[in-house]
């Protein structure tokens, strides 16, 4: 990336534009470090305003034309986050069911909670910051590996608007309890826990109680509802929709994970894993040589939380079958197969060379 990113620099320096390019010789902090490192630059405090893009992110070049004046003319906004999508979305399965995720995030979770003065989160990318909000905030925190979130929730505490501005100048404690209820406990710790305890524990557990029916309308047809009009807003994925139920229930049972790691502050609640790239740069070294496969051990290809799911649905599925007049054996298959696949570390990544 730097011999790409080198030569332009200079090229725009030789134009009199003032760019700088810097790297750090270290990962403290991670993310949150680069950007926390980054804001301590003597330029910096001659600035009003900060982009921040993931270093795969390619913004449109009318990017800054279209988000500066929303800071320049409101002094009340902290925040402007654009809309971004997949470049590779139908480079496997996997980005596809990533692709109908995000729409569903942006289409209901972000526009819904700008539009209605709610508060919605940073996406880490994509965002233009007024520095004063980041500053007043308390600045980057290395704290967490969600930074971007971290800093939402306190600037938005210090009543700094994001997109839309409103007239209320503090912060009231209601503003307070609907972030701590609706957009964490209701959507970051419930809709998680729920959705993994009832469909893979819950349901899959009354075959062998026969005196326990869950009636249709709880177990298949909202659920159906409420599923179609998350993945309408990606309308050329639809067919794939069966794939992303099982995909998101299997995800589920990580999230619910993830909150407990969290919540009780356990050992890998600031470790920071980071997501296989599969962009061209990586299928290919700088030489020219096809790059060797790394060598993968048994107990990192093997994920026994998984495994066990899966086969305590598999189960479940023969028993129904065999014993069950309700047909759920139709689900537990299929969802004891997506476990399957994620417990052997082959989620729908790999692609084509």
């Amino acid at each position: 990336m730097i011999p790409r990113i080198l030569p332009l620099r200079l090229w725009w320096a030789s134009k009199g534009v003032n760019i700088k390019y810097e790297i750090r010789d270290n990962r403290n902090g991670y993310k949150a470090g680069a950007l926390k490192e980054g804001m301590k630059d003597s330029y910096v405090k001659q600035c009003d305003h900060v982009a921040i893009f993931d270093a795969d992110f390619q913004p449109q070049p009318d990017f800054l034309n279209r988000t500066i004046p929303f800071l320049v003319n409101n002094p009340e906004l902290g925040l402007v986050q654009a809309r971004w999508k997949f470049v590779n979305s139908d480079e496997c399965l996997m980005t596809r069911m990533q692709e109908m995720s995000l729409d569903y995030h942006f289409i209901v979770e972000q526009e819904v909670g700008s539009s209605t003065y709610a508060f919605f989160g940073f996406n880490g990318t994509a965002g233009v910051w007024r520095i004063s909000a980041i500053n007043e905030a308390g600045g980057w925190k290395d704290r967490t590996t969600l930074e971007d979130m971290d800093l939402a929730v306190r600037a938005s505490l210090k009543s700094w608007k994001f997109v839309y501005v409103g007239d209320q100048k503090r912060v009231s404690l209601w503003k307070k309890l609907y972030v701590i209820y609706s957009f964490f406990f209701v959507r970051k710790i419930v809709a998680h826990i729920v959705t993994f305890v009832f469909y893979c524990v819950v349901l899959s557990a009354t075959v062998f109680v026969p005196e326990v029916q869950v009636p249709k309308w709880g177990a298949v047809y909202i659920p159906s509802i409420i599923t179609l009009l998350n993945a309408v807003g990606t309308p050329r994925s639809l067919h794939l929709v069966l794939f992303w139920i099982l995909f998101e229930n299997v995800m589920s049972l990580h999230r619910t994970k993830a909150t407990f790691i969290g919540l009780l502050e356990a050992g890998r609640v600031n470790e920071w894993v980071v997501t296989e790239k599969l962009g061209d740069a990586l299928k290919t070294k700088s030489d020219g040589k096809a790059p060797r496969k790394p060598r993968i051990r048994i107990g990192e290809r093997i994920h026994l939380l998984e495994l066990g799911i899966g086969a305590y649905l598999l189960v479940c599925g023969c028993y129904d079958l065999a014993m069950g007049k309700n047909g759920y054996f139709i689900f537990l298959f299929l969802q004891s197969i997506a476990f399957f696949v994620a417990a052997v570390g082959y989620v729908g990544t790999i692609v084509s060379t």
